[in-house]
């Protein structure tokens, strides 16, 4: 009777461990101190799909999610303030993209239109 409640706890603790470790990977990053408004938003908003240096997490292979290369200077660069602003507040599905949501609706156009230039910086050369 003892032994089946010791892999039980041992289940349960080995379950604990996978979960917590599983919770530190996916865990949002965190902007660097003295980060603009923009930059926090990218990070809160952006960085899960997009990662941090705009080039695209792993986070969003796990859905099946291909995000745009906000590095890319020759495609992003192609692409109008108005569309990365549109994109950005009304979401992808209007235009055939619909792995990005829409963020119109928790952000006012100013922050829209300082995270549209602070991603324009993404694609700069550093």
């Amino acid at each position: 009777m003892r032994r089946p409640l010791v892999v039980l706890a041992l289940a349960i603790a080995a379950i604990g461990v996978f979960a917590a470790g599983l919770a530190a990977l996916l865990d949002t990053p965190r902007p660097p101190r003295g980060a603009s408004r923009a930059e926090r938003l990218f990070y809160g908003l952006c960085a899960t799909c997009h990662g941090t240096d705009g080039r695209g997490s792993w986070r969003a292979a796990l859905f099946l999610i291909r995000p745009g290369d906000l590095a890319d200077g020759a495609r992003l660069g192609s692409r109008s303030d108005q569309y990365l602003f549109d994109i950005i507040k009304h979401g992808g599905a209007p235009i055939g993209r619909p792995g990005m949501p829409a963020f119109g609706a928790g952000l006012s156009d100013d922050e829209i239109r300082e995270l549209v230039a602070s991603v324009r910086g993404l694609s700069r050369p550093r």
